[in-house]
């Protein structure tokens, strides 16, 4: 009779998140991910291979996650460039919270691995250009709506709205007011305004 895993998978992922998101994957040791896991090494290689592959997937469910979380956004808006502005405002609104990290998983992960681990700053380097490329997508729908002038490059604008995305929660670390961010989110929204089109 096969034996069944004794813990959650969702859930001990759930936990390694929150552990790498707040201290990346240099800065978690083995003993720290064994307590936020309250799993056994041997468990979590049997599991996840190693270290770096509990990384991969966690890194992977916090993209997924955070993909999903942009789709539920923009169904409620009739608007794409509506939707969007109100993501980025959002955005200074959550970083306001209570997440390990108010900087980008996937940002941070790419900052911290691109000179010390090849294939994981590779992995975080395709979750970036997958959102760019669903961003792009969105702002297709709008330019084919007749929300964004003709004119636009919207590949070239999304590239925009993800670095202000990734400027935004990078800047959340410097400790500013919750006012501060949502004038900066709101000047941020703004600037989508000027590629509307004109009825």
């Amino acid at each position: 009779m096969a034996r069944h895993p004794q813990y959650d998978r969702g859930e001990a992922l759930h936990k390694a998140v929150g552990l790498f998101w707040e201290k990346g994957y240099h800065g978690s040791s083995m003993k720290q991910i064994e307590q936020a896991l309250d799993m056994r090494p041997g468990s979590i290689y049997a599991a996840f291979g190693s270290k770096d592959g509990l990384f991969s997937e966690a890194l992977a469910s916090y993209a997924e996650r955070g993909g999903e979380e942009l789709a539920a956004h923009m169904q409620q808006f009739d608007s794409v460039v509506d939707g969007l502005q109100a993501y980025l405002r959002n955005i200074a609104y959550s970083c306001a919270g209570t997440c390990p990290s108010k900087a980008c998983m996937v940002v941070k992960t790419l900052l911290e691995t691109s000179h010390t681990h090849s294939t994981l700053a590779r992995q975080a380097n395709e979750v970036l250009a997958a959102i760019e490329t669903t961003l792009a997508n969105l702002l297709e729908e709008a330019q084919a709506r007749g929300e964004l002038s003709q004119s636009v490059n919207c590949g070239r604008l999304a590239r925009l709205l993800q670095a202000q995305i990734m400027g935004l929660r990078a800047i959340a670390e410097r400790g500013l007011s919750e006012d501060q961010l949502a004038d900066l989110a709101d000047d941020m929204a703004g600037i989508l305004d000027t590629y509307r089109a004109r009825h």
